[in-house]
C-alpha cells in the first residue's frame, strides 16, 4: 500500500484506496494531484516523496471529496506547499463542514460530521493554468462533482478522478456519487475521445484503453435511470423511491448512504424531470415523482 510507481519520465502514482498523481518538474520539485484521505495519508505521501529526494511543490486537488483533500492540512503544514483547486472545489476545500450540509440538505446531524466527509479544512486557492508547472495541463470532469478537473502529463498520461468507478465497485454498490447527471453523461463522451499512454482514474485500475470502462460507467447509469423511471409508473414519494433503489439493489441503508446515494438518486430525477421523462405534482403535501407516458 502507497507504493511509489512510474509510468513515465516524469510521471508517477501511489497505489493506495484512492490513487494519486505525482508529477516531476523543474528538476526535483513534486506536483501532487490529491492529497488522500487524512493526515496518515498525507505523511505517507511526504515519506515517499523525501525517500526519493524530491521537494513538495504544489498540491492539485482535483476535487474536494475528502478522500481528496484529506492530506492537505498536513502537507501543508509540513511543508508550505500551496495548494490549488477549480471554483466551488476550492472553496469546499476551505470550508470543509459545506460537503455533509449539502448533502443532507441543511445543517447535517451529528452522525454526518466525520472526517470521512468533513475533512481538516486547508489553504486551497483557485486553480489558473498559469500557477501550472510545463508539462501538465488541466481537463474539466463535470459531474461527479460541481467543478471537478483531471490533469495530462507530457508523458501522455491522464489523471482522471473520479470520473469513472471500477467494474467491481459498481457491481457491489451500484450506485456512484454524481452531483449533475447530464454533465456526467457528457464527461464520459470527452473521456471517451481522449487518447494517451495510460489512464489512471482514482478508484479504478490504471489502463491504456479507456473505453471498456467507459461503457460500463455509461451503462450503469443508463441502467439506474431507466430504474427509476420504471419504480415512478405511478406517482411516488421520494422516501419510497429511495427505499425501492435499496431494496431493489440489495444494499443497506444508513445515514452516510442515505445522504450519498439519496443525493444521487434526487440529481438522477432532477435530469429525468429536465429531459421531460419525468413529472411531478403534489398531492395531500408530498411531492410525487410520476414517469412520462
Amino acid at each position: 500500500m502507497y507504493e511509489l510507481i512510474q509510468v513515465g519520465e516524469n510521471t508517477f502514482y501511489i497505489e493506495c484506496p484512492s490513487r494519486m498523481g505525482l508529477y516531476r518538474y523543474d528538476g526535483n520539485k513534486i506536483c501532487l494531484v490529491d492529497s488522500g484521505n487524512d493526515k496518515e495519508a498525507g505523511r505517507r505521501i511526504l515519506k515517499r516523496i523525501n525517500e526519493s529526494g524530491w521537494e513538495l511543490g504544489m498540491i492539485l486537488n482535483t476535487h474536494s471529496n475528502c478522500d481528496h483533500i484529506g492530506g492537505n492540512a498536513f502537507l501543508q503544514k509540513r511543508t508550505g506547499a500551496p495548494a490549488y483547486s477549480v471554483g466551488l472545489e476550492a472553496v469546499l476545500s476551505v470550508s470543509t463542514f459545506m460537503e455533509p450540509a449539502f448533502l443532507y440538505g441543511g445543517y447535517p446531524p451529528r452522525d454526518l460530521r466525520h472526517k470521512f466527509l468533513v475533512a481538516e479544512p486547508s489553504d486551497v486557492r483557485d486553480l489558473s493554468e498559469a500557477v501550472l508547472p510545463e508539462g501538465i495541463e488541466p481537463i474539466r470532469l463535470d459531474g461527479h462533482m460541481f467543478q471537478m478537473v483531471g490533469f495530462h502529463t507530457s508523458d501522455d498520461v491522464w489523471f482522471l478522478a473520479d470520473a469513472l468507478t471500477s467494474p467491481h465497485i459498481l457491481e457491489k454498490y451500484h450506485i456512484p456519487f454524481l452531483f449533475d447527471t447530464r454533465e456526467y453523461l457528457r464527461t464520459l463522451d470527452t473521456i471517451e475521445g481522449l487518447e494517451g499512454k495510460l489512464f489512471i482514474p482514482s478508484h479504478a485500475a490504471p489502463v491504456e484503453n479507456i473505453r471498456p470502462l467507459v461503457a460500463v460507467n455509461r451503462e450503469k447509469i443508463h441502467e439506474i435511470l431507466a430504474r427509476l423511471e420504471e419504480i415512478c409508473a405511478s406517482p411516488t414519494p421520494f422516501e419510497e423511491i429511495l427505499k425501492r433503489v435499496f431494496d431493489g439493489y440489495g444494499l443497506s441503508m444508513n445515514f452516510d448512504q442515505y445522504v450519498l446515494v439519496g443525493s444521487t438518486v434526487r440529481s438522477m430525477l432532477a435530469y429525468l424531470r429536465d429531459e421531460g421523462r419525468m413529472d411531478v405534482s403534489f398531492e395531500e403535501n408530498r411531492l410525487l415523482w410520476m414517469t412520462c407516458a
